[in-house]
């Protein structure tokens, strides 16, 4: 992948992550005080859930 492609993504992932505070922060705030509230091992398994559901995104469009 060269310079562009990388920055690319980069745009796209920082739109998405912008848009549920953007639209609605009071849902937002709620959503982030939750996860607050999770222990360590709940926080590592929906980051791996995560981070699988992602592999498995781009592994389905190469």
């Amino acid at each position: 992948m060269t310079g562009p492609v990388w920055l690319s993504a980069l745009g796209l992932l920082l739109v998405i992550e912008g848009v549920l505070p953007f639209a609605a922060p009071a849902v937002w705030r709620d959503g982030f005080r939750r996860m607050l509230e999770l222990s360590d091992g709940q926080l590592r398994f929906i980051g791996a859930a995560s981070m699988l559901g992602g592999v498995f995104l781009l592994m389905m469009l190469n």
